[in-house]
């Protein structure tokens, strides 16, 4: 059986009150908020009170995202993720989202490596302080420093970090970067999403691109939940769709369970 989550991007026009209900009623495990959207983090409820009534509906907080650029590390990012981490700390969730730098910088063999780690070591006693994890999401763009799962696996073992750094398993991004190997035992969270534009070359996809999964999706989610779940990996599949489409759905929560169908059948 698979524990569905929601990323509030899917539903980015909804408030944070309506992420919770819908969550609930889709009868999802949690939910992860974001800071990047227009509205306030928790419809602007102090982050205790947000993380209450998260709980008070049966659900988890499973991550707040998000600090970007994390691996172009300096005291500004620094700063950046401390205020983070005390707000996710707050409201009782359980991670917060680590996206790394995606402008073409910091590409070179050996530089990509050492800000990593650099990035790493920092954070790793801010999370233990704060007892959360950092949820760290590869993205699959060329021009990423860190598209790779290997890379960012090696470097959270360079800093002793397993267990307090995590993988977040985009399919989306795992097949921009052309696969590679899984992480199981690494991985903390998979998003979830589909393209279904048969037009659009796998290097040419975009977050506009990313419906919720259907019958016709080319990232081939079905397989890759398969793979992780056959390599003993357990967790909640979120549904993380950017696409202006989704956000635009008149009945987002019959789009939604029909996903859930799609991908439940399959894995039943």
């Amino acid at each position: 059986m698979i524990q569905f989550a929601l990323n509030h991007m899917t539903v980015a026009r909804m408030s944070f009150r309506d992420l919770v209900a819908l969550a609930k009623q889709l009868g999802c495990v949690g939910i992860e908020v974001r800071n990047d959207l227009p509205q306030p983090l928790f419809d602007g409820m102090e982050p205790a009170a947000g993380g209450a009534l998260v709980r008070e509906n049966g659900l988890r907080l499973l991550a707040v995202a998000e600090v970007k650029r994390f691996n172009d590390w300096s005291s500004d990012r620094e700063a950046e993720a401390l205020a983070l981490i005390r707000i996710a700390r707050a409201a009782g969730a359980e991670a917060v989202s680590l996206i790394p730098r995606n402008d073409n910088l910091g590409m070179g063999n050996g530089e990509r490596q050492a800000n990593l780690r650099v990035a790493l070591k920092a954070l790793k006693p801010m999370l233990e302080d704060h007892d959360l994890v950092g949820m760290v999401e590869p993205l699959g763009f060329e021009t990423c420093a860190l598209r790779y799962k290997a890379e960012t696996v090696e470097g959270i073992e360079a800093v002793g970090g397993r267990g307090r750094f995590k993988l977040v398993h985009d399919t989306f991004h795992h097949t921009l970067a052309h696969g590679g190997p899984l992480f199981p035992d690494h991985t903390g969270i998979v998003h979830v999403s589909g393209v279904v534009d048969q037009q659009v070359g796998i290097s040419e996809m975009r977050d506009p691109h990313r419906v919720l999964v259907t019958p016709g999706d080319r990232l081939g989610n079905l397989d890759q939940i398969t793979a992780l779940q056959a390599a003993g990996w357990v967790g909640p599949v979120s549904f993380e769709a950017f696409s202006a489409e989704v956000h635009a759905l008149a009945d987002p929560a019959s789009a939604l369970r029909s996903s859930m169908d799609h991908i439940a059948n399959v894995h039943a």
